[in-house]
C-alpha cells in the first residue's frame, strides 16, 4: 500500500520534451500497426488501474494516430443479465483480434478482480473461480498466438482526489466522475488488497504485469508507448512509393447554385466580433 500511496518524487516532463517524444512513439506505433498487418499478428493491450490513474488518456494517445479499421478499443459496458449466465470470460472473447488487428481493451476481465470483488458484484466463489481461471485462460491465448500485455496504472492516493476535484469543476469532464468513482476514495485498501490478490495469481511468465507509475500523465504515456514497443519484435516495412496523379483538365462541369442547397451557418465568423 506504501507503494502506492507515494509519488514517484521525479519531476513533471516538459511539456515540450513530452510533445516531441510522444510524436516520436507514435509514429513507431504506427510502424508496429503495419507490422501486425503485415504479419497476421495479434496483439491484445490490457489498460488496469485504479480510478483516474490515467488510462483512458493513456489509450488515447496510443490508439490516435493508428488505423481504426486495424486498432480498435474495446470498453465494454455493464454486461447484459444473458451475458452474466454465460462464462465469465465470454463476453470478452468476442472482442479478441483477428490476424492482422490490435485490441485495446479500456479495462477487462480484470474487473472480476477489482471493482466486482471489492464492490460486491461478484459472489466469493466466482472471484476465487475467477483467480483459478485466468491464467489458464491466457495462457491460451498464448499458446495460440497473441501477443498479451498487461499493464496497471498505478496513482497515489493525493493525486487520484485531485484529479476528481478537477473532474467536479470541468462540465466537459463530469461525464468520468461516477458516484462508484467517489466510493473508491473511501475503500482505497480494499482495492489495493485485491489488486496485490490479484497479481499474486496472475502476474505469471506467460503474462505478467507491467506497473506503471502514472502521478504525471505525460511521463506514465511515454514510459507505458516506449515498454510496449520495446516488448513487440516488429520492424519496419518499405512503403510503397505514391505519387498524386495529374489533375486531368476541365470538361465543362458547372457547380449548381449555392442557394439550392443547405450550408452550415459561418459560426466562426461571429467568433472575431
Amino acid at each position: 500500500m506504501a507503494e502506492e500511496r507515494g509519488t514517484s518524487g521525479t519531476a513533471k516532463l516538459p511539456r515540450a520534451l513530452y510533445e516531441r517524444e510522444l510524436l516520436r512513439l507514435q509514429t513507431e506505433l504506427v510502424k508496429l500497426q503495419e507490422w501486425i498487418r503485415a504479419e497476421g499478428a495479434r496483439l491484445v493491450v490490457v489498460f488496469e488501474g485504479r480510478d483516474a490513474a490515467g488510462k483512458g488518456g493513456t489509450i488515447k494517445r496510443v490508439a490516435e494516430h493508428l488505423n481504426p479499421r486495424i486498432a480498435r478499443i474495446a470498453a465494454l459496458p455493464r454486461p447484459t443479465e444473458r451475458e452474466r449466465t454465460q462464462w465469465y470470460f465470454q463476453r470478452y472473447a468476442a472482442h479478441l483480434p483477428a490476424a492482422g488487428e490490435i485490441v485495446l481493451f479500456d479495462r477487462s476481465w480484470y474487473n472480476r478482480a477489482g471493482v466486482e470483488r471489492v464492490m460486491g458484484f461478484c459472489t466469493r466463489e466466482e472471484h476465487q473461480r475467477f483467480l483459478r481461471q485466468c491464467p489458464a485462460f491466457e495462457r491460451m491465448l498464448f499458446e495460440d498466438g497473441i501477443l498479451l500485455r498487461k499493464y496497471w496504472f498505478s496513482v497515489s492516493d493525493a493525486v487520484q482526489e485531485k484529479r476528481f476535484r478537477r473532474r467536479l469543476d470541468d462540465p466537459t469532464r463530469r461525464w468520468k466522475l461516477s458516484a462508484m468513482d467517489l466510493e473508491s476514495i473511501t475503500r482505497w485498501e480494499e482495492y489495493s488488497r485485491a489488486k496485490d490478490e490479484m497479481f499474486v495469481h496472475t502476474d505469471v511468465a506467460e503474462s505478467p504485469w507491467y506497473v506503471v507509475e502514472s502521478d504525471d500523465k505525460r511521463r506514465a504515456r511515454i514510459n507505458m508507448i516506449a515498454h510496449l514497443l520495446s516488448t513487440v519484435p516488429y520492424r519496419e516495412l518499405p512503403v510503397p512509393p505514391l505519387e498524386l496523379p495529374e489533375r486531368p483538365p476541365a470538361t465543362g462541369y458547372e457547380r449548381p447554385p449555392r442557394d439550392l442547397q443547405s450550408y452550415v451557418p459561418d459560426h466562426a465568423a461571429g467568433l472575431s466580433r
